[in-house]
């Protein structure tokens, strides 16, 4: 286990996985500008080991994923318009990384995970949610409003109705109408949710990497707009993949019945 944010970020790897703990459960695991910035410092670590295959992250305890950003900072460091300027810049880095992170991430929820939190789970190629968890964008009832990327990336898993009724009455939903608008990939019991997620990632760390890669690359670039989308780099990571060593090895293996041995080259 590695501390980062003076503790309030932790990183460990398992099998494969890395795995990112929000460790401020006093807080409900609200975020902090430290935390964002040990957030970035956890995915350059895990970004350069090629060891790891997937990503978990969780909260701290079983109240909350994230609750939102640390409220007790906005007054000294989002009072007014400049002020969120120079917060966005702070934590302008960690936001980036993870949005850009090309292995696979999951978010593994049980609790709340609301405005900002969600903000981070929505940025997860996979949520998945235990039947307590509570999910919101208060935004409305605080007198703020959310960002072009954040609300776009809401759009793309919701659609534009259900975007809509969340932002405009900040109300929370749970798990299972999570699921039913497509928040939430899948929720299980509570009981059930550490199995859950470390079988799915173990699932995924377990196929070739650089398939992964690319192919997280292909659904990402999908959902932006026509002018944004890097076709180029798509079609280069689909031929990387052909060329590649693990390709070899995936069809020896297969003739063989036998698991592969990915090196991710």
């Amino acid at each position: 286990m590695t501390e980062y944010a003076d503790g309030k970020m932790l990183a460990e790897t398992e099998e494969g996985i890395g795995y990112i703990t929000f460790n401020q459960p006093e807080k409900r695991n609200a975020m902090s500008v430290a935390m964002w910035h040990g957030l970035s410092e956890i995915l350059d670590a895990f970004a350069a080991n090629d060891a790891v295959r997937a990503i978990v992250m969780t909260g701290a305890g079983i109240k909350a994923f994230v609750s939102g950003a640390d409220i007790s900072q906005f007054e000294q460091q989002r009072a007014d318009g400049n002020a969120q300027l120079e917060y966005d810049r702070l934590t302008s880095a960690g936001r980036t990384k993870l949005a850009e992170f090309p292995k696979p991430v999951i978010a593994r929820i049980r609790g709340f995970c609301l405005g900002g939190g969600l903000g981070i789970a929505m940025q997860a190629d996979l949520r998945i949610a235990a039947v307590d968890s509570e999910f919101g964008i208060p935004a409305a009832k605080l007198g703020i409003a959310y960002g072009f990327d954040m609300v776009r990336k809401l759009v793309s898993l919701v659609g534009p109705a259900h975007a809509r009724t969340l932002l405009f009455t900040g109300n929370r939903i749970g798990a299972e109408e999570a699921q039913r608008i497509g928040l939430v990939n899948r929720v299980v019991a509570d009981e059930d949710l550490n199995e859950t997620v470390f079988d799915l990632a173990r699932t995924i760390a377990d196929n070739a990497p650089l398939s992964l890669r690319g192919m997280k690359l292909a659904v990402n670039e999908s959902v932006k707009s026509e002018s944004e989308r890097d076709v180029a780099a798509v079609n280069a990571a689909v031929l990387a993949c052909f060329d590649s060593a693990d390709y070899r090895e995936g069809r020896r293996a297969f003739m063989e019945k036998r698991k592969p041995v990915w090196q991710g080259r």
